[in-house]
């Protein structure tokens, strides 16, 4: 899947990646490369980080799966993913309403930075706790509880685009 990342809007919903940008717009940048990249490996999926630029824009390459663009001063990285996200279509990830909206609009998931954050999260909190269970412990059934009325088509979209972050890794074989 690709992902449209609205880099600035995530780094500041996030402690982590705050206290990393505020080191240095660099830091911050490169903090949220790096947990995108360990996604991108686990995952498969890609992801594009739009940050807004300073002169005449352009895009970088980070780690492996992540891609850096930087809009040009004539244009906001607002407007870069609106306009990506009708030429490429996959999630958008923002908390800005106007972008989600425009990704809507343009037939892409929008999925807000909370959301995509809560999930990375608990991704990385079902890897620790693998990691930690011994072999012969085996997972219990999840239980099916919570409301049975179905969500929105667009809710259900995010919420499959969610899932596929969410996913717990499998141990390696012995």
């Amino acid at each position: 899947m690709r992902w449209l990342v609205d880099g600035y809007n995530v780094i500041r919903r996030s402690p982590d990646l705050a206290s990393h940008e505020g080191e240095s717009l660099d830091a911050g940048r490169e903090a949220l490369c790096r947990l995108l990249a360990a996604v991108a490996r686990a995952s498969g999926d890609r992801f594009t980080v739009v940050f807004d630029g300073a002169q005449g824009g352009g895009t970088g390459s980070g780690e492996a799966g992540v891609q850096i663009v930087f809009s040009s001063a004539r244009e906001t990285a607002d407007r870069v993913l609106a306009r990506m996200a009708r030429s490429h279509g996959g999630a958008v990830v923002s908390n800005d309403r106007e972008v989600l909206q425009a990704a809507s609009r343009a037939g892409a998931i929008a999925v807000r930075a909370d959301q995509f954050l809560a999930r990375l999260a608990a991704r990385r909190a079902s890897e620790r706790e693998i990691l930690e269970k011994d072999e012969d412990d085996e997972r219990p059934a999840a239980s099916k509880k919570g409301n049975p009325r179905r969500l929105p088509r667009k809710a259900r979209a995010a919420a499959r685009a969610l899932g596929r972050l969410g996913g717990i890794p499998r141990r390696p074989a012995s």
